[in-house]
């Protein structure tokens, strides 16, 4: 008798090939990033500028309340509206106080000083939070859970806005580069793991990552890093193709790693996806998890290599 693929019962989610899951990430990232990418290189400053706070508070705002799910799902403490609103006010104020918006344009290294009045502000409003609490009696582990979130997503996400606005070179052309550089080292992790990967990398947090798969996303990471870099060359002002090369290979290690950190939250939880928002990806989380920690990857080479 010829072997048939299990119909999936009612109420259970349909299992699709490895082709299929290609096609559906694929679709989903290239529609997403098009829509991002049309509104932030939009003609009009302002409207450019108003759709890229949009974006960045939407994928904070998300991406912590999904984060927040994952501590709630675990049994553990948070404040999650305290984390939220500290979130989208982190990366609000930064905006205005890089974009120039308010009539004085800053250095986004002045930023940092900004930022740590806010996570000052931040954490003593956790305090508070748990000084009138009458049911939370794990205090450490509430105001811990919730630090962290906002440090894990909205602080590392603040990094785009700080290569977005950073002064002296086309700071939406170096943010399209990164983001081109981080999704091509999760395609090409991919696609080699898919077809060829057999040694695993850390099974015990994610099953499915390979070192051959690893591999596959340092070469083609590396590769659209040259080509992106040959491309633009003019609009990539002090790139050169020996910094291309060291790009290439940074970002698509810290892709991974920032993949396999995520993936960690997430089987701790057991969750296989942060969330179901975009076919074939998952949730906000699922599709920043190597962007977050790319991001100021990219800034600290952009500051202190390309124009240091």
């Amino acid at each position: 008798m010829d072997s048939q693929a299990p119909t999936p019962s009612p109420g259970q989610p349909r299992a699709f090939s490895k082709g299929q899951t290609f096609l559906r990430r694929t679709l989903s990232s290239v529609v997403l990033w098009s829509v991002v990418l049309c509104a932030v290189f939009a003609k009009n400053k302002i409207a450019a500028d108003g759709a890229f706070l949009l974006i960045m508070l939407v994928l904070a705002a998300a991406g912590l309340i999904e984060f927040y799910g994952m501590v709630a799902r675990r049994g553990l403490s948070c404040f999650r509206g305290w984390g939220v609103f500290g979130g989208v006010l982190l990366i609000g104020s930064t905006f205005f106080y890089l974009s120039g918006v308010l009539g004085v344009r800053s250095a986004p290294a002045k930023a940092n000083d900004w930022e740590t009045c806010i996570l000052i502000l931040f954490v003593l409003g956790l305090c508070l939070k748990q000084f009138v609490s009458k049911t939370n009696t794990a205090g450490i582990l509430a105001i811990s859970t919730t630090l962290f979130g906002l440090m894990y997503v909205p602080w590392l996400l603040n990094f785009i806005q700080k290569i977005n606005f950073f002064p002296g070179i086309d700071g939406r052309m170096y943010v399209f580069y990164f983001i081109v550089v981080t999704k091509f080292s999760d395609i090409g992790a991919y696609l080699v793991g898919s077809m060829i990967g057999k040694h695993k990398m850390i099974p015990r947090i994610s099953p499915g990552k390979t070192w051959e798969g690893f591999g596959g996303a340092i070469l083609l990471s590396t590769l659209a890093s040259i080509a992106f870099s040959l491309f633009a060359k003019e609009k990539l002002s002090h790139m050169t193709l020996i910094h291309a090369m060291i790009l290439g290979l940074i970002l698509s290690a810290g892709a991974v790693i920032g993949d396999l950190i995520e993936s960690l939250f997430k089987r701790e939880v057991g969750m296989k996806d942060s969330g179901s928002l975009f076919p074939g990806i998952g949730g906000i989380l699922d599709l920043l998890d190597s962007l977050l920690f790319n991001a100021p990857l990219m800034y600290l080479y952009l500051r202190h290599v390309l124009t240091g």
